[in-house]
């Protein structure tokens, strides 16, 4: 009977060792260093910033008011902008003027956009430094929006985003103030915005337009807001890592 349960453990052993030396064999390895979406990116010749590197250039001066747009700046919001589509006009943008769409989409639908963490860092380093916040949207407000009240989008970011001395959120509706060339350039202008952030072509040439420092946020490649920009494309500084 030992000489049987001594032959059983020593064929369990040799079963186990010639198992774990096929499963040696099979384990593919790295053939080489690869890569990321981050590092691919960085090979452009661009003009990279990080969020430390835009601190520092801002070291010495007084607090002052810096705008945000928010749609694929602060905000990944193409589920929402998705089912509005889905909804009130599959296969156009047609939605983008339909009043419908707009009062779900500032009350309520938000709740399915995710922050973006660059825009974490980034308005947590302004807070820091004590500058004011200022959101600046192309989108149309609901019908009850006043423009001094604080409505759902203004609250939303500023409970998202910890925002102390929060003010309302401002909408250009797509719509251009006549000198200006772009939706945004009045409102840059009116807030006394400083420094502006955004992630379209628009929101660059907007603070241009006005002498403001533009830097450029990067488009989640998965946005539903298509075509996806050129970053960089105006000599702007872009924020590293920020699709994300």
């Amino acid at each position: 009977m030992r000489k049987i349960t001594l032959a059983f453990s020593a064929f369990c052993l040799l079963f186990t060792l010639n198992h774990s030396a096929i499963a040696l064999e099979s384990s593919p390895s790295q053939l080489n260093p690869g890569t990321n979406v981050a590092r691919l990116a960085e090979q452009a010749p661009v003009h990279w910033v990080s969020v430390a590197q835009i601190e520092n250039s801002l070291l010495g001066r007084q607090p002052f008011a810096v705008g945000f747009d928010i749609d694929d700046t602060v905000l990944f919001s193409s589920p929402g902008f998705w089912r509005g589509q889905k909804t009130f006009s599959p296969g156009s943008d047609a939605y983008l003027k339909n009043p419908e769409f707009w009062e779900k989409m500032n009350n309520g639908w938000d709740e399915f956009s995710i922050p973006k963490e660059v825009a974490r860092s980034l308005i947590a380093m302004h807070v820091k430094r004590g500058d004011q916040v200022v959101f600046i949207t192309g989108r149309t407000p609901h019908s009850s929006y006043d423009g001094k009240s604080m409505d759902s989008l203004s609250l939303l970011m500023q409970k998202t985003f910890n925002i102390p001395n929060m003010k309302p959120v401002i909408y250009t509706r797509d719509e251009v103030v006549k000198p200006y060339q772009h939706d945004k350039s009045y409102y840059i202008k009116q807030a006394n915005v400083k420094l502006f952030y955004g992630d379209s072509d628009g929101d660059i040439l907007a603070a241009r337009e006005v002498g403001v420092r533009g830097i450029r946020v990067i488009r989640s490649a998965v946005s539903t807001n298509r075509p996806l920009p050129m970053n960089g494309g105006y000599g702007e500084e872009v924020v590293r890592d920020s699709w994300y």
